[in-house]
């Protein structure tokens, strides 16, 4: 709870009841089937404005290549859901199919969790916490982030922040990215002597090639990207090869390996681009998948997208899971601090008017010194009625007397005051 009961100048309460979460994630869908409920950055804008129209005054949404999840207050979650499907490839029908919706404190829980990357497909990947980050600011620059959430959110961040600095949660290196690289060591044979296309240098193609440079010590690649000057600064920084677009077909049938990491929504390598071609490791990074699925079928293409690449054990997802008791741990510690700083505030309107009566009485209490008619012990004014507040609210916080507070409250006061 907060000591300097800045929680006073709170006078809406949000009723955690009409808190909801609901999203699909790799639990129960493909990457496929992920890529047909995906949100832009120009989808979430527009779903935002079309918020108001569906009742809904404050909501953020992740949507990353593990998970689509919309957050947010509604008088039911359709709501929220056929809100977010009014911009994605799949409808409603099939989003609440697959689906799971959580409420109120539950809700609050599964925020936490995925905030601490117990949620990930990598369990313990951090890299969560940017994206949710962003998501939130797009969300509160644009007004649609309420006290509650602001709140919730920080408090998140700030467990996930616990968790890492006192687990090992998210010790060692475990990302998609490295996990292609992995493959890549312990299937390729003779790789200096392999050419290498990758295609997409947003962060994941980027921390992939920086990776394939420093773990593999591999040179002969070549970077494409649809925006080519990204393309250009990588290479440069990374002393590699670059092409244009438009000699995609060129480097796909050179290649011996390929490894493509776009937010295309649409295939783009295709099995008409590979079934000539000779023997290449595809490697796909993208959500949705960015190889077209028959390729799969062709003798000569050793297909693995991001799912397969993600089931891989490590030894460092083992010693991972020995430390998920302890994020738990801390992750109730912070929910029981959120769940009461919330209580608190629906004792908000009951702090202000003690606070107001003692000011009153201080306000006489100053008025009968100076006129010599009383004396009383020589404290502030505000360091007093602070003192009162903060003894009322931990009583209030620990016991739901109503009213009795607001006598005990002046008695106290007074006793302190006229001594």
């Amino acid at each position: 709870m907060d000591t300097d009961l800045k929680f006073l100048n709170i006078t809406t309460p949000c009723n955690i009841g009409g808190f909801f979460i609901a999203g699909i994630n790799y639990k129960k869908t493909d990457a496929s089937m992920r890529g047909m409920f995906t949100i832009s950055h120009d989808q979430y804008e527009n779903i935002i404005n079309l918020a108001p129209a569906f009742g809904i005054s404050s909501l953020f949404i992740i949507s990353t290549c593990n998970r689509t999840e919309i957050y947010g207050f509604a008088d039911q979650p359709a709501q929220l859901i056929n809100l977010l499907c009014t911009q994605t490839l799949g409808n409603a029908a099939s989003f609440k199919q697959l689906a799971y919706v959580k409420n109120g404190k539950k809700a609050i829980e599964h925020l936490f969790n995925v905030g601490a990357g117990l949620d990930s497909q990598i369990l313990g990947d951090y890299e969560i916490i940017g994206q949710l980050k962003q998501a939130v600011k797009f969300a509160k620059d644009r007004d649609f982030i309420n006290c509650f959430l602001e709140r919730l959110v920080n408090d998140v961040l700030q467990s996930s922040k616990t968790i890492k600095n006192e687990t090992s949660l998210s010790d060692g290196t475990v990302s998609v990215s490295f996990a292609a690289i992995k493959y890549i060591k312990e299937t390729v044979t003779n790789l200096a002597d392999k050419k290498i296309l990758l295609l997409g240098t947003g962060k994941i193609g980027s921390n992939t090639c920086k990776n394939m440079v420093d773990y593999l010590g591999a040179t002969d690649i070549t970077l494409i990207n649809r925006t080519e000057e990204k393309a250009i600064n990588l290479a440069a920084k990374l002393n590699l090869k670059h092409a244009p677009m438009d000699r995609l077909d060129e480097y796909i049938a050179s290649a011996d390996i390929i490894i493509t990491a776009t937010n295309s929504e649409k295939p783009t390598i295709l099995y008409t681009q590979l079934e000539a071609s000779g023997p290449k490791l595809v490697i796909d990074l993208s959500i949705p998948y960015n190889v077209e699925a028959s390729s799969r079928k062709l003798s000569n293409i050793k297909l693995v997208n991001v799912d397969e690449l993600s089931k891989l054990n490590d030894v460092t997802i083992t010693q991972r899971q020995a430390e998920v008791p302890k994020a738990k741990k801390i992750i109730n510690t912070y929910i029981s601090n959120f769940l009461a700083w919330n209580q608190m505030r629906k004792n908000a309107p009951m702090l202000k008017a003690i606070k107001t009566k003692l000011n009153e009485i201080a306000t006489l209490r100053d008025a009968g010194f100076k006129t010599g008619e009383t004396n009383y012990t020589p404290i502030p004014n505000e360091q007093l009625i602070q003192k009162v507040l903060k003894s009322t609210a931990n009583k209030m916080r620990h016991h739901n007397h109503g009213g009795c507070y607001y006598i005990q409250a002046i008695n106290e006061f007074v006793k302190a005051a006229y001594q």
